[in-house]
């Protein structure tokens, strides 16, 4: 990927006339541009970072706060090509229609100004809402506006990457949280970044919740990486930002979001972001195909009912947006099928205290004193000895040679060496970690397959009734809900601003 100038450090945006199908081939055909970072990132660099968006349409390993991992034995999702084909059939018949074939958008009935919660339930993999019944869901898909095959999520597949990218509209390499733990080379912080960590150094971009501040509207976040850090006008207002705490029930969640709708209307909050651990942990632990999965399902649906029943009964379920989202997909994994890095036999020349991660992603920083191309090409060299089982399963890469659809390379904090598994493999560093025999679900991988994907499902006033359309990367959400909520001079950022046009109704003001 090509550096850029810092003259061309604001992406460019095409306009919003137009209609969709002049939208997505524009956006097929843009040139690469950069976008600033906060400051406290973009100024420790000469060159910007570049950006292609070649594709309009285009996984987490980590243990700890926002999801985690564990594993048992599960069966193959083979329905999900089933699936596949019945809804991109559908999606041919529904999408011939433009945006102006639809209607205006809806008025408000008793709201002054749009309303917009956006919830996500981490791991939800595109489908998981065909398992079983789900009437919520559905009837928020049935009359609303669906990504027929899904929502596509950046690379790394990852909770806190998508999670923040999803509110920034960034690519990580462009925010900086680039995985749910790494290091900076340009900072002595022996611990580096982890899932807890809300200091402001490691946060790039400006969050939806940072730009509806500044617009002079209020914002509440239940739970969101990157919501409790200190950015601009936000400081996380205890009466309108929970702090991160695993243990309060789901319904209590639901509760305290329905409890801002109770407030003048004048208060009510313009944003609100809501999250939910479910169904990842289930995923990881028992795999996509799941018991346990298919009931995590069918809980966040029910939660999901509780919400709507709750903005009936304020008569508000027409006013309020409702945006369905996940992070990522989940993929069946077996710890049979394994990459082990001491089977490469390169003693000290490889130590394993420079891998920052490993599992659906293996990434390697050598110190400053090792040559990293040195090393790439000595673990290159054994991949090939043959002494490497399922070695043909990993792709190697340095950095930059990584390809430029991942948009993962112009950032210092991306590791010099990654590795990409194949979809149900992954890396390790010796047997004696690893059980051998149990079976899960996994994240992390390669953003294009159709397993890392999750779902957007919108309901409210600028989303037509039983529309899908293609699907799209998680970037342009935050175009999408800054269009939504009618916000003045929305933050850089690597999505299309002519994208939110071609998903929503226009607005009756």
């Amino acid at each position: 990927m090509a550096d850029r100038s810092a003259s061309e450090s604001v992406p460019r945006q095409v306009s919003s006339e137009g209609d969709e199908d002049e939208a997505r081939e524009e956006m097929e055909k843009r040139e690469p541009a950069s976008v600033a970072l906060l400051p406290r990132i973009d100024e420790r660099r000469q060159a910007s970072l570049g950006r292609s968006e070649s594709e309009s349409a285009a996984g987490d390993g980590g243990v700890g706060s926002y999801g985690s991992v564990m594993k048992r034995c599960v069966v193959p999702f083979f329905l999900l090509l089933l699936v596949v084909g019945f809804v991109s059939y559908t999606a041919g018949q529904k999408q011939k229609r433009g945006p102006e074939d639809w209607g205006p958008g809806r008025p408000l009935r008793k709201l002054s100004r749009p309303s917009v919660i956006l919830i996500s339930a981490d791991g939800f993999r595109w489908t998981y809402n065909f398992k079983l019944p789900t009437p919520n869901i559905e009837r928020l898909r049935t009359n609303g506006t669906e990504a027929v095959t899904g929502l596509i999520p950046v690379f790394p597949s990852l909770t806190f990457p998508n999670h923040y990218s999803i509110v920034t509209g960034l690519y990580p390499a462009w925010h900086g949280v680039i995985a749910n733990s790494f290091s900076d080379p340009e900072f002595e912080d022996p611990i580096g970044f982890y899932q807890g960590n809300i200091d402001p150094k490691w946060w790039g971009g400006e969050p939806i919740w940072v730009t509806a501040t500044k617009n002079g509207l209020q914002a509440a976040t239940y739970f969101w990486p990157g919501s409790e850090v200190p950015n601009g006008p936000w400081t996380c207002p205890p009466d309108f930002c929970q702090h991160y705490n695993k243990t309060v029930p789901y319904e209590d969640r639901v509760d305290t979001v329905l409890s801002y709708m109770d407030l003048p209307t004048d208060k009510i909050p313009s944003f609100i972001s809501l999250y939910f651990e479910s169904p990842d942990h289930e995923g990881h632990q028992t795999g996509p195909d799941s018991p346990e999965v298919a009931a995590a399902v069918g809980r966040i649906d029910s939660l999901i009912g509780r919400l709507i029943d709750g903005l009936e009964a304020r008569g508000l379920m027409e006013d309020v947006t409702i945006i369905l989202v996940g992070d990522h997909g989940m993929a069946a994994n077996c710890d049979s099928k394994m990459i082990y890095l001491e089977d490469m036999e390169l003693g000290h020349e490889l130590n394993f205290e420079w891998v920052d991660a490993y599992g659906a992603l293996l990434s390697i920083r050598p110190p400053p004193d090792v040559d990293a191309k040195a090393l790439y090409e000595k673990m290159a060299k054994a991949m090939a000895s043959g002494k490497v089982p399922n070695s043909e399963f990993l792709n190697l890469y340095l950095k930059e040679d990584l390809p430029e659809r991942l948009h993962y390379s112009a950032n210092e904090r991306i590791q010099p060496i990654i590795g990409m598994p194949a979809e149900g493999y992954k890396v390790g560093l010796t047997r004696y970690s690893v059980c051998g025999a149990e079976c899960g679900g996994q994240h992390g991988y390669d953003n294009q397959l159709l397993s890392m994907r999750t779902v957007f499902i919108a309901h409210g006033p600028q989303f037509a009734r039983g529309r899908t359309v293609p699907s799209f990367i998680n970037v342009e959400i935050y175009n999408i809900l800054s269009s939504i909520l009618e916000l003045k001079s929305p933050a850089a950022n690597n999505g299309s601003s002519r994208f939110a046009s071609s998903v929503l109704l226009p607005s009756t003001d």
